[in-house]
């Protein structure tokens, strides 16, 4: 894999760090390289790292007790992603995130982080924006899922991510939207005219 380009760049426009900062933090960073269907993270683990995406598209999903799966959140490139509750806490993780195709990640250990936090104040803005927009992404699915029907929250989503929709396998896609796959199919054929 080549150097993290587009960790350097998404960490300039945080307007936090300078170009020789952003590229000495990508140098912290391992790449790892996953297959379609692999897990960064599995129910009743501790979340040890956090990642930036390259390429590739991530579900974050949890279980009910009789093994059914509920996906409340997709990740696509240029973005962090973490079981962030237990990177946090150290605690199990709650949830799985499983790559639904593959993908090209850059990893960096919660050592590493807790390390840089305590050194570098700019860290601590880099965290604080991550737990911000973590909070508003989680505030607007929840309004999402009470105020929004099953089209609006489709349309959305096709509007935000068009160019991954297709990649997303229709019963994720469904389980993400609370509707069932026959549901989903119809409304993909009412948008589609």
């Amino acid at each position: 894999m080549h150097t993290p380009n587009t960790l350097i760049l998404f960490l300039q426009q945080l307007h936090i760090f300078s170009e020789a900062e952003a590229i000495a933090i990508a140098g912290l960073f391992t790449p790892r390289s996953l297959q379609k269907d692999e897990y960064l993270v599995r129910e009743g683990m501790p979340c040890t790292e956090i990642a930036f995406i390259e390429s590739g598209i991530f579900r974050s999903f949890y279980t009910d007790e009789q093994g059914g799966e509920f996906t409340y959140c997709f990740r696509f490139p240029d973005d962090f992603i973490a079981a962030y509750s237990s990177f946090i806490t150290g605690n199990p993780s709650v949830e799985y995130i499983q790559s639904i195709s593959t993908a090209c990640i850059w990893t960096l250990p919660k050592s590493a982080v807790d390390e840089q936090a305590a050194t570098n104040p700019k860290w601590v803005q880099l965290l604080r924006l991550i737990a911000e927009q973590q909070f508003l992404e989680m505030e607007r699915r929840y309004i999402q899922l009470q105020r929004d029907h099953a089209v609006k929250r489709y349309t959305t989503l096709l509007q935000q991510q068009p160019e991954y929709l297709q990649k997303i396998p229709l019963q994720y896609l469904a389980s993400y939207l609370g509707i069932s796959q026959r549901h989903l199919s119809r409304i993909r054929k009412e948008i589609a005219i």
